[in-house]
């Protein structure tokens, strides 16, 4: 069975990394226009790079939840037959032990340059001043897409999607697009559709299913039951 999942900042709260909705967490504390956006950037790289600097680290210190296991020994079980698409900028789900995971939203732990595309492993905090090792510009940046900016891997990612059989959205809100039109992408071509959330999405009610609770129990439980037991 071909199967596309699509994971959002739901299953790494547990892993202590806060999602957009979050009071009082790391996103709540600054102004997206700031420090998510190429303007941002532009105005004032030094405060987007501290932005990215203390996710960086508070991802390189948190640890895969059990949904993040849970869909590595799924994907691992079904080569070939599970498509693994995260929203998410951390490693978690590779950490968890998921191959071929397609970032749409780029990588926390990558890094970019702005004046030739190079990439390259991040270091641990980035400064403006940083020169590309490429070109050597002074232009580097996370490599992550911004509000504004295109999704990498679309293509990729439609493509699986028109060949699903079965897509499950996990932890995700249902308010960003294309993201949240996965759904209906995925129900044009006659696939099943499920939901694993913490609450209901925007867009629940294009599912066929949706169960609810915490990702490290509603997700394991799912992959039981696809692996049989």
């Amino acid at each position: 069975m071909r199967i596309v999942i699509l994971t959002g900042a739901g299953i790494s709260a547990e892993s202590g990394l806060g999602t957009f909705r979050d009071v009082g967490g790391l996103w709540a504390r600054y102004d997206m226009a700031e420090v998510a956006t190429p303007e941002g950037f532009a105005r004032d790289p030094g405060k987007v790079h501290d932005f990215y600097n203390a996710r960086r680290a508070n991802a390189a210190g948190s640890v895969p939840n059990a949904a993040h296991l849970a869909l590595g020994r799924l994907v691992s079980a079904r080569p070939g037959e599970v498509v693994l698409v995260t929203q998410n900028i951390d490693d978690l789900h590779e950490r968890g032990g998921a191959a071929g995971v397609i970032h749409m939203h780029g990588e926390l732990f990558r890094a970019l340059c702005a004046a030739c595309g190079a990439r390259w492993d991040a270091p641990a905090a980035m400064h403006p001043g940083d020169a590309c090792p490429v070109c050597g510009a002074r232009a580097t940046r996370p490599d992550v897409v911004w509000f504004g900016e295109i999704p990498y891997h679309l293509d990729r990612i439609f493509d699986a999607l028109a060949k699903a059989e079965l897509f499950v959205a996990i932890g995700t809100s249902g308010s960003v697009y294309p993201a949240a039109g996965f759904v209906a992408e995925a129900r044009a071509v006659g696939a099943r559709t499920l939901e694993l959330n913490l609450a209901p999405s925007d867009v629940a009610g294009a599912f066929d299913a949706v169960r609810l609770g915490p990702a490290s129990e509603v997700v394991p439980a799912w992959v039981a039951e696809v692996l049989g037991g």
